[in-house]
């Protein structure tokens, strides 16, 4: 089973993780912020992992700390999860449409922490949520998790519409890249090593 657990402890969140790569898409999640919770939960059922994640943060001062601290567990339960990256497709790539909005991600399991992101859309708030965190989430995660990640915003004005379509669209990804591949069990590299 590729799984990895992390619990992390600060002055500004404590951050308790399981991840399973080999899942269903099942979460258990509470971080405080209800439309995170809805993110990481589209974000699960795309990518098929399964996600325990308890957070106390200090939603007191606001979310960012919370939110970039979730990811960066979550990259590092990744980190675990994956182990060796003998035998996976490593690179995965999605074009997702919700309603106007039309979101592209690609993901390589590269060992190289890298995130572009071009998702040009107004500040302002989706629920409890500040749009402007979720670019700090992925970059904690991508980051941690040794991943390169490319995510687009091609269309779309409504925030809710296209954040969901961001988090979906890294789920498909990043649920290809680490995938198992039936036919190399290798590294998947020229350099024999990730």
């Amino acid at each position: 089973m590729r799984s990895g657990k992390i619990e992390r402890k600060t002055l500004e969140t404590e951050v308790n993780v399981e991840l399973d790569l080999d899942g269903q898409g099942k979460t258990s999640l509470n971080t405080g912020i209800g439309f995170f919770d809805h993110m990481l939960d589209s974000f699960c059922r795309f990518a098929r992992f399964d996600l325990n994640l308890w957070v106390q943060g200090d939603l007191r001062v606001d979310q960012h700390h919370t939110v970039e601290d979730c990811g960066i567990v979550m990259g590092q339960a990744f980190v675990r999860a994956i182990g060796d990256r003998k035998g996976i497709e490593r690179v995965g790539d999605c074009l997702f449409p919700m309603d106007e909005a039309l979101v592209q991600a690609a993901v390589d399991i590269s060992n190289r922490g890298f995130l572009a992101w071009q998702v040009d859309l107004a500040d302002g708030m989706v629920g409890d949520f500040p749009v402007e965190v979720a670019e700090e989430f992925f970059r904690a995660f991508a980051v941690n998790a040794g991943l390169t990640v490319h995510i687009r915003l091609l269309a779309g004005k409504n925030r809710h519409h296209v954040l969901e379509a961001v988090f979906k669209a890294f789920g498909r990804a990043l649920g290809l890249a680490a995938g198992k591949n039936r036919f190399d069990q290798d590294v998947p590299s020229t350099k024999g090593v990730l």
